[in-house]
Formats: structure tokens, sequence, C-alpha cells
């Protein structure tokens, strides 16, 4: 290695503790990770090296890639691992190019591996804030829904009896009438009835106040069946559906009407918004504890901005008369009193996957 005077350790010294300096106070005064945070790391690094004209800074992080300049075919270069939880997830280098003889200091790897372990600080504080909202929102939202389930099981309540006297009573009046005028204007009343009974039914289901019916029974005929039911429903949008089942013997404890009630809800959306002739596929895997039910199509996917909002009651995106704005609020439901858990993510390369998972035993 190359001697330097005590004058150029000296300001050697002074570049290291001012990049460290630099980084921590950028660090300290920024509460998100971004690229342009992780890029201006890298020029700080540049300018603390002992021929920083010709050093050139590369960090490579997940997803994330930069470089203060573009990299020559061959060079000389220092390097260390970035550790993000104890797993390594990239690195940060300083390159000389090869032509350049000089040797690196020891003092200059030290000065790395300590920008490395800023770099897996601060990555890691703000992957933790981030989970942390994460799971506020989510609390928040399980508390919403949990209210919300209280006032809609009163609702149901006490909407069922008098739904049942005007169902009644519409029917008997139309069993007596002879008049055709009446008729047509009593089965609308019956109609409207019915289905608002139906909306009752579902906000009972949404409310779990619904009884469940717990057995062991195999879950591919339940799932068959459904997509069985819903063939004209299939046959009429123009799509086509894909059964995947990694264990067609598999058996988990659970109501299985609610479950059908589940597929149906998650299906007819599928339906909805999947194109003429698309594919929409169903597929159920399965660990020791736990089965999977994924459920894929080829639409236009759902906008980040209302992700969180698809499982709260009376939300829908549909227009006024072609939906309740119940169908997965009820999903949620009964998939919650079952003890699993349902969320959307994207499908590739269009589409959404509605993903379930069941405990194989409640």
């Amino acid at each position: 290695m190359l001697e330097i005077s005590t004058e150029e350790k000296l300001k050697e010294r002074i570049k290291e503790l001012s990049c460290l300096y630099d980084i921590s106070k950028m660090i300290s005064g920024n509460v998100t990770c971004s690229e342009a945070i992780l890029k201006e790391i890298c020029s700080i690094v540049k300018v603390a090296w002992r021929f920083n004209e010709a050093s050139i800074v590369e960090l490579n992080l997940n997803d994330f890639y930069f470089c203060t300049s573009e990299l020559p075919k061959d060079s000389n270069f220092q390097a260390s691992p970035v550790f993000i939880f104890e797993k390594e997830s990239g690195f940060i280098k300083v390159h000389y190019p090869s032509e350049n003889t000089t040797y690196f200091l020891d003092e200059e790897q030290k000065l790395l591996d300590k920008v490395a372990l800023e770099i897996s600080g601060f990555v890691e504080k703000n992957s933790i804030k981030e989970k942390e909202k994460q799971l506020q929102r989510s609390v928040e939202r399980i508390d919403r829904l949990s209210i919300l389930g209280e006032i809609t099981a009163g609702i149901a309540h006490e909407l069922n009896t008098p739904l049942g006297n005007i169902l009644g009573f519409a029917e008997l009046i139309n069993e007596q009438n002879i008049d055709r005028q009446v008729s047509q204007d009593v089965s609308k009343i019956i109609n409207a009835a019915i289905y608002s009974r139906e909306i009752v039914k579902k906000l009972m289901f949404f409310a779990c106040e619904m009884p469940q019916n717990m057995e062991v029974v195999s879950i591919k005929p339940i799932i068959v069946e459904a997509l069985s039911l819903l063939g004209p429903n299939f046959r009429k949008a123009h799509v086509s559906y894909e059964l995947i089942f990694d264990n067609p013997d598999l058996k988990a404890q659970i109501d299985n009407i609610q479950l059908t009630q589940v597929l149906f809800n998650i299906l007819i959306n599928s339906i909805y918004v999947a194109p003429k002739n698309s594919l929409i596929t169903v597929k159920v895997i399965s660990d020791p504890e736990n089965f999977f039910i994924e459920i894929a199509d080829q639409g236009s996917g759902i906008p980040e901005e209302i992700k969180s909002k698809i499982f709260e009651p009376f939300f829908t995106t549909k227009p006024i008369g072609e939906g309740s704005g119940l169908g997965l609020s009820v999903v949620h439901g009964i998939i919650k009193s079952h003890k699993g858990d349902i969320i959307a993510i994207d499908n590739q390369p269009t589409g959404t996957i509605f993903q379930i998972r069941l405990p194989l035993n409640s």
C-alpha cells in the first residue's frame, strides 16, 4: 500500500467523519426511505474517497440500483454487503477504473462498512414504521367493521318481522285477488319484499349472526358444485374457468353453505368484471395447517386507492341497482368467523386475485 503523509491522513479522516455526519443527518431528517435519499447517500460516499474525481459508487439494494456514473468494463473496487433484518439484500461498492493503480485505504473499507450499516438501519427502521402504519390501519378497520357488525345485526333483526308480514299478507292478497292490475302490483310488492329479505340475510351473514354448522367435509365437491351452478353465468358472459387442485382429497372443518356463499359472491364479481373470452382460474392449495383458495380474473383490476374499502358494507363500484355493496362484506364476515382471512392482490398482466386462507381445523 502506498504511504501517505500525516497531513493527508488527517484530510482523509476529516472527509470520512464528514461523510458519516452528512449521512446520519440526512437519514435522521427523513421519515421515508426514497430513491432520492439512497442516491444522495451514494453522492456523499463518492466525495469521501481519496481520489473522488475518479471514484464511482454503486448501490444495489433489493429492487433499487444506482451508480454515480457509468461503470467501466474493468475496475478495482471495495465492497460491503447490506443486510436487511439479517438477510443479505444488496451491496455498496466504490470503484476506481482499472488503469488507476492507486490502492484503497484500510480506513476507506471501514468507512464503507459503516455506511452499509447506516443504510441497513435506515431501511429497517422505515420498514418497521410502514408495518406499524399498516397494522394501525388494519386495527382501525377491524374496529369499524366490528361496530358496523353490531349495528347491522340490530337492523337485520328489526327488519325481519315487518318484511315477513309484508311478504305474507301480499301473498295472501295475491291468492284471493282476481283483478289483473292488482295482481301485477302485488307481484311487485312480493318481489321487492323477497329482494329486501335477501339483503337482510346478507346483513346477518356480515354480522356473523347466521348459525354455523361446522363439519369436516371434502372441499373439491363444494367448489365443483358452485362452479357448475354458475355455469349459465359463465356462458352468458362468454367467460370460461379452470379449476386447479394440488390435493383433490383435501378435507377441512367448515360450514358447507357459508363456503358456497363465499364462492358465489367472489365468482359473480369476477364474472362481472371479466372481459369476453377470458379465463377465471380457481386454484386450491394447502399446507399442514391451512388451505388457500385463489380466484383470479383477467379484468381491469382494483385501483389501489379503493382496495382498503372493498370489504366494507355498502361500498360498491357497480351502477345503482346492480349491486348492494354487501357481497364482499358478507365474504369477509364469513371468513373471519372461520378464523381465516382474505386479501385482494393484482393479477398479472391484468385483473385481480382474491386469496382466501382458511384453517383446516377451526
